[in-house]
């Protein structure tokens, strides 16, 4: 097979424990992530020859992939927040398509939560005051409150209101309701949202994602590997990457967000147009970024999005377009740097393996769906990976 001309597929994702990890490192998490995602697959360790990962240890992944026993031959350390793995899911489909790696493992784990409470961490107020960060950080631009000026920007030019805003995440709590191993899944309304302590006007608690502990891994692979798999392929498509800014003096507008380059990239790359996607996982760290990273995609018009989620369309049962079927960041889980577990929900959606929260096709003929898109977004809107994924 001539090296270029091979498809990439995703053969194995699995999830460690997660939510309220009390008991385990960072490492062991990683450990478990990555053994059930090769277990999943159907996969030996010594299938692998590439290795990504991020956000653990003095020089990652040497120390991740040292702690589980993988020499790898290719290896990626990109860290761009939480869009690292989108980005890294690409760079790995570009190397096994070109014949540098047969089978890539990308795997994260966290104990964010832990730590804070076992007092190891704390909650900091920047990520640092060097470079160009010095000119904003003593002015109190908190990660959140970066967050917060944007939405209130597109609720200035757009008429978006914070009711809108809030039922994004009382979509993605029932969305979590159906979700077995979600972390919060008692339905919430609307004004259990807008009654909330305030964190960063106009985001109040609910307007933001959990804290929980947990890991991810995600298995891609040549096509000529598929056969020896026990799961159905789900084939990257299509993939796209893009940065924007890192102080917020120097993003252009605070209303379009960096998808609007990688989703578009990735569409046209996979040939596919949004109005044929059957759900989407999207980053939902606060509730402002789903919205906009649906105008972002094209789901809806730019200043649309207010609309577009009120109407329960985000919802798996009975929405238009499922967005974030596993409750999200929201409700879900969110250890950190989350967009390796929209890949992995992506794929379990595409083989049918979503249980009570499973979207189905069109045509209404209960089958899965066949498209579907996990775009992730990295920083204060800094940088986003976009992936379109699909089945057989």
């Amino acid at each position: 097979m001539t090296p270029g001309s091979r498809k990439v597929a995703v053969v194995g994702v699995a999830l460690s424990d997660c939510g309220r990890v009390d008991d385990a490192t960072p490492y062991a998490l990683h450990a478990q992530a990555a053994r059930r995602a090769l277990a999943d697959a159907g996969l030996g360790r010594a299938v692998v020859d590439g290795f990504a990962s991020a956000g653990l240890g003095t020089l990652a992944p040497v120390e991740v992939a040292e702690y589980l026993g993988l020499r790898p031959t290719w290896v990626d350390s990109t860290s761009v927040g939480g869009a690292t793995w989108e980005v890294m899911a690409a760079h790995a489909a570009d190397a096994i398509a070109a014949g540098h790696a047969r089978a890539v493992l990308l795997v994260y784990g966290s104990t964010a939560r832990a730590d804070i409470k076992a007092g190891r961490r704390t909650g900091n107020l920047s990520f640092g005051s060097r470079g160009p960060l010095q000119f904003e950080v003593p002015y109190g631009h908190t990660l959140i409150a970066k967050y917060a000026m944007a939405a209130r920007r597109h609720m200035l030019e757009h008429g978006t209101t914070i009711e809108q805003l809030a039922q994004v995440a009382v979509q993605a709590r029932a969305n979590a309701a159906l979700n077995p191993e979600a972390m919060f899944r008692d339905p919430i309304t609307v004004d259990d949202v807008l009654s909330g302590p305030v964190i960063a006007a106009p985001f109040t608690k609910l307007h933001c994602c959990v804290r929980s502990d947990g890991g991810a891994a995600v298995l891609l692979a040549a096509e000529e590997l598929v056969r020896d798999c026990r799961t159905s392929p789900v084939w990257v498509l299509g993939a796209g990457e893009h940065v924007s800014h890192s102080a917020m003096s120097q993003w252009p507008d605070f209303t379009t967000g960096p998808a609007a380059v990688s989703g578009r990239l990735a569409f046209e790359r996979a040939g596919v147009r949004p109005e044929e996607i059957d759900f989407a996982e999207i980053y939902d760290a606060f509730t402002y970024m789903t919205l906009v990273t649906l105008e972002d995609l094209g789901f809806c018009g730019k200043g649309e999005g207010g609309a577009f989620v009120e109407k329960g369309r985000l919802l798996v049962r009975g929405g238009e377009l499922p967005v974030n079927t596993d409750g999200g960041g929201l409700s879900a889980q969110h250890p950190g740097m989350r967009g390796l577990f929209l890949l992995v929900e992506a794929v379990r959606q595409l083989r049918g393996e979503g249980g009570d929260r499973q979207v189905r096709g069109p045509g209404g003929r209960g089958e899965p769906p066949r498209l579907g898109v996990a775009s992730a977004t990295g920083g204060w809107f800094c940088s986003s990976g976009t992936l379109v994924l699909g089945r057989d």
